[in-house]
């Protein structure tokens, strides 16, 4: 069975203008960048046999970055892109409050079916994701491969697999922080 790390790119410079982004493609943010810097060391301990990343520049770019760090090269996957947001892309959270309050309602309650702004369902985009990380893990049989890909994909994939869980069990670390045990 193959490991796979997913790994939020750094962020970018509608993330540092508080827009939403979707698929649309702005680059990293200096900031972002130098997360993606810091970052590449701490997962060059996991000795990963390969690095795959959504195709959006964001992604992109951070991928770039840790397969320096990593002497991997980045394999483009479409599967991993970002929930489709529609025309919310390039909107402040206030903006699609006031335009869209109804339908932004639902997708906070996490409707399963609700199309944000006009693309793609919660349940498509898990569909995606999974189906795309199937196809890494097939590929790398007992392997440790880092996936560069985005929040709302790591959210919906947690949200799914927690539904299916009876128990948690979380440690809090040193720096304040919880993590599974």
């Amino acid at each position: 069975m193959a490991e796979i790390v997913l790994v939020r790119h750094g962020e970018s410079e509608w993330n540092a203008r508080g827009l939403w982004q979707g698929q649309a493609d702005p680059p990293l943010s200096p900031r972002g960048r130098h997360q993606a810097e810091h970052a590449a060391g701490r997962f060059a301990l996991l000795a990963p046999a390969a690095l795959y990343t959504s195709d959006l520049a964001r992604a992109r770019q951070t991928a770039e970055i840790l397969g320096r760090a990593l002497a991997l090269e980045p394999r483009p996957e479409r599967r991993l892109r970002e929930f489709h947001v529609g025309v919310w892309a390039g909107l402040s959270v206030a903006e699609i409050e006031a335009g869209w309050p109804g339908q932004y309602a639902r997708f906070r309650a996490r409707e399963p079916d609700v199309r944000p702004g006009g693309g793609e369902s919660p349940r498509e985009l898990l569909a995606r994701v999974r189906a795309a990380l199937d196809a890494i893990a097939a590929r790398h049989p007992g392997e440790t491969v880092i996936a560069v890909s985005h929040g709302g994909v790591a959210r919906s994939l947690a949200r799914a697999s927690l539904e299916h869980l009876d128990a948690l069990r979380l440690r809090r670390a040193p720096d304040g922080g919880w993590s599974p045990t």
